[in-house]
C-alpha cells in the first residue's frame, strides 16, 4: 500500500511540473509573438512625416500640406513645443532607423 501511495505522490508532482512548463512555454511563445509584431511594425523604410511651415518650422495640420496649403511635409525628426527639428523637408535625406536599420542625417556647417 505504501508503494501505491508513493507512486501517486510522484505522479502528482510530475503533473504539476508539466503544468508549470506548459504555462512557461505559453508565456515565452506569447513574448516571441509580441516581439515579432513590434519588429514588423517598426521595419518600414518610410520615414515619419508631418506637416510643417518651412519658414517657422511650426507643426501644422496635415490639410495644410494638401491642395495648395502653406505647409510642406517634414520627414523624420521630432516635435517639441509645436516646432519640428532633427529631420528634413527633403525625404531622401532621411531614412527610418527601425530595429537593426540605419539612420542618416546631415548637418550644416
Amino acid at each position: 500500500m505504501d508503494s501505491s501511495a508513493s507512486s501517486t505522490g510522484s505522479s502528482t508532482g510530475n503533473a504539476r511540473t508539466t503544468r508549470r512548463m506548459r504555462s512557461g512555454a505559453v508565456a515565452l511563445g506569447g513574448m516571441g509573438l509580441l516581439a515579432a509584431a513590434l519588429v514588423a511594425c517598426g521595419s518600414s523604410d518610410e520615414p515619419d512625416k508631418r506637416c510643417a511651415d518651412r519658414a517657422t518650422l511650426e507643426k501644422l495640420n496635415t490639410k495644410e500640406c494638401k491642395s495648395g496649403g502653406r505647409g510642406s511635409y517634414y520627414y523624420g525628426g521630432t516635435v517639441t513645443k509645436n516646432k519640428v527639428s532633427g529631420g528634413s523637408f527633403d525625404k531622401s535625406a532621411v531614412t527610418r532607423g527601425g530595429i537593426g536599420g540605419s539612420h542618416k542625417s546631415s548637418s550644416g556647417g
